[in-house]
């Protein structure tokens, strides 16, 4: 897998198995359901409700909240740097899965990417076999009307 051919397998089997689908660097499409292995209490594959992971609100009381605010009292300035120096410009995108059976929740980071798009099922397939097939139909009933119609 160290030629290369490991990134292009690893690519499909996201596809196939995980429901990923990426367009390129910047967009990534996910579906709002997945049938995936739950790990607390059903030991067993179950569907599960993906969501973006969002950081919760900070806490005021924690202890690198209260020495920073005691630091900044009173006169001085700021007294901490402040990083402005933003480099990357993707983030590394983590799903929440809940499984729909016990409700137990987990996380599963995926690659870098600008952002995320949750899609449905019916949206996965556009341009797929469905449309063309229903498209050749159609053309086919369109045929059979003119050949009736000539007759």
């Amino acid at each position: 897998w160290s030629r290369g051919i490991g990134e292009v397998y690893n690519r499909q089997y996201q596809r196939r198995v995980h429901g990923i689908i990426r367009i390129n660097q910047e967009m990534v499409r996910v579906l709002k359901k997945r049938r995936t292995y739950c790990s607390n209490k059903c030991k067993k594959h179950t569907i599960h409700k993906v969501t973006q992971y969002k950081k919760g609100a900070e806490s005021v009381k924690t202890q690198g909240r209260r020495r920073y605010d005691d630091k900044q009292k009173g006169y001085g300035g700021q007294t901490k740097p402040i990083f402005k120096k933003k480099v990357k410009t993707t983030k590394k995108i983590v799903l929440k899965l809940e499984c729909t059976v016990c409700k137990g929740k987990w996380f599963l980071p995926i690659k870098r990417a600008k952002s995320i798009e949750l899609i449905e099922e019916n949206q996965r397939k556009k341009g797929g076999k469905k449309t063309k097939v229903a498209a050749g139909q159609i053309q086919l009933l369109s045929i059979f009307t003119l050949s009736l119609i000539h007759i």
